[in-house]
């Protein structure tokens, strides 16, 4: 069933904006890797069939829709924030910088940003929040798609580098056989150890 999504990227288009953006973030959460972030500028008549916010499909449907997302958009950008600057700056400013990285990216430079969640980051252009964005803004769903596509397949590469810690399994977030492997082995290179100041 295809998602009828909300029309704020002509609504600002409406208002004189050349170009909008949809930015969303990928791995909050997780214990380990870095966050994600992505920004899409998708064709003002477009609707991509199948795509919804990310968190509702499969890791099979995330994967096909992201060549899709890239050869439709008029502009994506695909930028993170590493372990070390979590660490630094706290997992909120690292996801702003993720964000302003991401945006900054386009190789179209947007005018205007959508940005999923309650917390606009600091952008050097205008750019509004939308609770729930990733669905019901179609810009800000595909950017959601590449955030977490992007992140899932580097700690694909991780769990080669330290598979004794299984971070195909859990892409690092927080379970019991994740936190099992921390307590054998202690953090790795790309663990977050402000997130385990908590651990027994």
């Amino acid at each position: 069933m295809q998602v009828e999504w909300t029309p704020y990227e002509h609504q600002i288009m409406g208002l004189g904006a050349l170009h909008v953006c949809g930015v969303d973030e990928a791995g909050r959460g997780p214990l380990a890797g870095p966050v994600y972030a992505a920004a899409v500028i998708l064709p003002a008549d477009v609707q991509i069939e199948g795509l919804n916010d990310s968190k509702k499909l499969t890791e099979k449907k995330r994967e096909a829709l992201f060549p899709i997302i890239c050869e439709t958009a008029v502009s994506y950008s695909i930028a993170f924030a590493d372990e070390k600057e979590i660490d630094a700056y706290n997992i909120l400013q690292a996801t702003y910088l993720a964000m302003r990285r991401a945006v900054e990216g386009l190789d179209v430079p947007a005018d205007y940003a959508l940005i999923d969640g309650n917390r606009m980051p600091p952008l050097s252009i205008a750019g509004e929040t939308i609770v729930k964005g990733d669905a019901v803004c179609q810009s800000i769903a595909a950017a959601s798609v590449l955030a977490k596509v992007s992140r899932d397949r580097f700690m694909l590469e991780m769990d080669k580098k330290y598979p004794q810690y299984a971070f195909a399994k859990h892409k690092g977030y927080g379970t019991k056989d994740h936190y099992a492997a921390l307590r054998a082995f202690g953090p790795s290179p790309i663990h977050r150890l402000t997130f385990l100041k908590k651990m027994h």
